[in-house]
């Protein structure tokens, strides 16, 4: 009996010490958002940069006569540019949003009493008293304070991405150093590699088929002369980061303002159909196409890190849900006594046939 406990013991503590510390990480990734999500996100973006600069060196002549540091600060200077312009424009939209929220309410009320008509009964008596009773002007507050917030963000992601770059030029000599062992170095590299590769493709990939569909949405909206389709168009282009629930959401936002622009319930039809259409061409025939099962991940492990990186860090936890998971795949993948985890969180039980074992073993065999 004392074999068996002991026995037991082990596996005990061990599971005890899991819990404690996921509860500590959770407890520190949740107050610590402020600090975190900037460098998470800077990483993100160096990982695009990298991603895009794979692209460059394809060409011969900027794999020849142009040089890494040079590439580099082409991509990030293209993208900052990029940024500046639409955030010029989002500024633009949402002043001229901002400037017709009076009206916007009126009509509001129009399409509900158009809705009493259509039902045949007084269906909208309290939709209306409660839309009479919100406070538009708090809400439009909110909003200024989140684009000063992500503005300070956006300053410190800036710098974050800098020293990445900066950062960059000197990672193979530190890594000699934390390794001399060049076996023990490889295994490091090709984790590394790999977690770039498979980060860095789905994100350009990710933000290839973000833009199809904001692009697209965009030219439906303006046709239907939606006010300020561009601010709508990329409300649609990030909400798509968003797996699962992202396209719904951002299918829903356009409909429900066509309402209001134009105080009609048919305009939300003709929107949500239409921008619908664009979103299940894209998202089920365009992005399987171009993604495939690169990811290696279970749906239903998709759904709960949306779940679980909302519930610690909101909107940006669901932007970001996917890009973490899958490091946390490659990472425990790695990690003997961790790869089990790999599996669970893997879409049929299998892992990659890429890992970094398998990637040495072939490298030695070929010497």
């Amino acid at each position: 009996m004392s074999v068996l406990n002991s026995a037991k013991t082990p596996d005990l503590a061990k599971i005890t010490y899991l819990l404690i510390s996921t509860v500590a990480v959770v407890m520190v990734l949740y107050y610590s958002e402020e600090y975190v999500i900037p460098f998470i996100v800077a990483m993100l973006v160096w990982f695009i940069i990298h991603e895009a600069r794979e692209y460059l060196v394809r060409i011969p002549i900027v794999r020849d006569k142009v040089p890494v540091w040079a590439q580099s600060t082409f991509s990030f200077l293209f993208m900052n540019v990029i940024l500046f312009i639409v955030g010029k424009l989002l500024y633009a939209s949402m002043s001229h949003l901002s400037e017709n929220l009076e009206e916007y309410q009126s009509n509001l009320l129009l399409a509900l009493t158009e809705l009493d008509g259509l039902a045949g009964i007084n269906v909208s008596s309290q939709l209306i008293e409660y839309v009479q009773n919100v406070d538009f002007t708090k809400y439009i507050s909110m909003m200024i304070d989140t684009a000063t917030t992500l503005l300070g963000d956006a300053f410190l992601i800036l710098i974050y991405i800098i020293f990445l770059l900066i950062e960059e030029t000197v990672f193979d000599k530190k890594m000699e150093s934390f390794y001399p062992n060049e076996d023990v170095r490889k295994k490091k590299f090709g984790l590394l590699n790999k977690m770039d590769r498979n980060i860095g493709r789905y994100l350009l990939l990710k933000t290839f088929v973000s833009f199809i569909t904001g692009l697209l949405s965009y030219i439906i909206l303006f046709l239907f002369d939606i006010d300020s389709p561009f601010f709508w168009a990329m409300l649609i282009f990030v909400l798509n980061y968003i797996p699962t629930v992202g396209s719904l959401i951002a299918t829903l936002f356009p409909a429900f303002f066509a309402i209001l622009q134009f105080g009609e319930l048919a305009p939300f039809v003709y929107i949500l159909v239409s921008v619908g259409v664009i979103q299940v061409i894209v998202g089920n025939i365009i992005e399987p196409k171009m993604m495939g099962n690169s990811l290696n991940m279970s749906s239903l492990v998709v759904v709960l890190s949306l779940t679980i990186w909302g519930a610690i860090w909101g909107i940006m936890g669901m932007i970001l849900s996917v890009p973490i998971t899958v490091m946390m795949i490659i990472v425990c993948e790695e990690i003997p006594s961790l790869r089990f985890v790999a599996i669970a969180l893997s879409e049929n039980g299998e892992l990659s046939n890429d890992s970094v074992v398998n990637t040495l073993a072939e490298d030695s065999t070929e010497d």
